[in-house]
């Protein structure tokens, strides 16, 4: 019986040729009325990059440095315009996400704080479930959401080898894996620092729209969503996948694990207290400007290095970094820049994204609604931020509104990932075989709906009192 072949190298020569023959067509045709060359030589760029990100036919982060090589290539920008474009706060501010997430794991804070939630919900699988996700959510709103998924994915694991639960064969391991995604994903809007995108995001609002969202005024839209989504996740994940056990391990498996990190250590203490730190500085933020999110989260990683505070070594950080992510990030800001700078974001306005309605509890779930569907062609929450929020500020300010109104709700739900597990949140745990490509789709699209309603009910009644409409 022979194997069939691997459809890898396949898929990335294909994509390579439709990459190269669709950008070859654009080039070659004359640039739309109203663009000028330059605008249209950047959305031949944008169209290679967003194929090759889709198909993955190259590495992610090739075809990052690819979005900023191509634009010196193909006469768009200069070189050191470009790389000096990409290289925004946001992309520092990643970095210090992930000192965050590994001064978690070095000292051994996320085990006590995973094991602590599942001690007060007991052997009852149906409160397990709600424990994981919950911890998920909580950790982050501070930490990124892929080793927040990563750390309680480890958990789960435990738990379901101790039950004997095979992959494929438990609704309960189905719904825990599925879970635990879903929750980082919602727990990361509760804070400008919960993610990368919103960190980004505000960054295009600020520069394209001229405003700037401050840190409470974010949470004033996000803790509530938070609060109001993730019981609704958990009874959607529930109501499709009932648990086929009652309970998972026993409270003596719980004691032990817990017995087995000994007292609260000092370099917990000192990741407590600097965090403690870090949310105060970034909610004094909200009145001081000079308190950006990035400068108080990369302040906050210098710190962890310093002498007689020093949590884990250089070696451990880049150990456990993302460069594809940090890559990502680069390239798509680059192109953001870009897409400013040549008209291509005006034109965008002009032809794609004119007559939203005029009430603003319509505009946000349009709005919604449709990056929740372009989520499905474009799994890549970052280049949805990238493409969508500069031309929406700039229609916003066209029509005398608030950007803030047009991009908050591009920004918040572009972490809204919940209909297939495409994006690298959710392939940390499908990879493991536990659920399908199709399984998540059900309670995903219950919970997308109300990601809509919620957002939309949040704006109309906090917008008037942050001055977005």
């Amino acid at each position: 019986m022979t194997s069939e072949p691997d459809s890898g190298p396949r898929r990335s020569v294909v994509g390579l040729v439709v990459a190269v023959v669709l950008a070859a067509v654009m080039l070659l045709a004359p640039a739309p009325e109203g663009l000028s060359d330059r605008g249209w030589r950047l959305a031949a760029v944008f169209v290679v990059t967003l194929v090759l990100f889709t198909t993955e036919a190259v590495p992610v982060a090739v075809t990052s440095l690819l979005a900023v090589v191509l634009q010196p290539i193909l006469g768009v920008a200069t070189l050191p315009v470009a790389a000096t474009a990409s290289m925004s706060p946001v992309f520092y501010f990643v970095i210090a996400m992930f000192a965050i997430a590994q001064a978690f794991v070095s000292t051994g804070l996320d085990r006590r704080f995973a094991f602590w939630l599942l001690a007060r919900a007991g052997t009852d699988s149906r409160r397990v479930l709600g424990a994981l996700m919950l911890g998920a959510a909580v950790m982050s709103t501070v930490v990124s959401d892929v080793p927040t998924t990563a750390l309680f994915m480890a958990i789960a694991l435990g738990l379901f080898e101790r039950a004997g639960l095979e992959r494929g064969g438990s609704r309960f391991a189905k719904s825990v894996m599925m879970g635990i995604p879903i929750a980082a994903f919602i727990g990361g809007v509760a804070t400008p620092a919960g993610t990368s995108i919103n960190v980004l995001g505000l960054a295009f609002l600020e520069r394209h729209g001229g405003v700037t969202v401050p840190f409470l005024h974010w949470m004033a839209i996000g803790v509530p969503m938070v609060i109001l989504l993730l019981p609704v996740a958990w009874w959607a994940i529930l109501r499709f996948y009932p648990p086929e056990v009652a309970t998972v391990g026993t409270t003596a498996d719980l004691d032990r694990d817990r017995a087995a990190l000994g007292p609260l250590r000092g370099d917990e203490v000192k990741v407590l207290g600097l965090l403690g730190a870090m949310l105060a500085l970034w909610i004094a933020s909200t009145w001081v400007r000079q308190l950006d999110v990035a400068l108080v989260a990369l302040a906050g990683a210098v710190v962890m290095f310093l002498p007689g505070f020093r949590l884990f070594g250089w070696k451990d950080l880049e150990r456990s970094t993302g460069w594809d992510a940090l890559l990502m990030i680069a390239g798509v800001t680059s192109i953001g820049a870009a897409s400013a700078e040549t008209g291509l974001a005006r034109w965008l306005v002009d032809h794609t994204l004119t007559g939203l309605p005029a009430s603003p509890a319509a505009v946000v779930a349009i709005v919604a609604a449709f990056t929740i569907l372009i989520r499905l062609f474009l799994p890549m929450g970052p280049v949805i931020v990238a493409v969508v929020v500069p031309p929406l500020a700039l229609l916003a300010k066209d029509a005398g509104v608030n950007p803030a109104l047009y991009t908050l709700p591009v920004v918040f739900t572009a972490s809204c990932a919940f209909l297939l597990p495409l994006d690298a949140v959710t392939l940390v745990t499908f990879s493991r075989g536990y659920y399908g490509m199709l399984d998540m789709f059900k309670p995903g699209l219950v919970i997308s709906l109300a990601w809509v309603v919620v957002i939309t009910a949040v704006v109309a009644v906090v917008g008037p009192l942050l001055g977005l409409f």
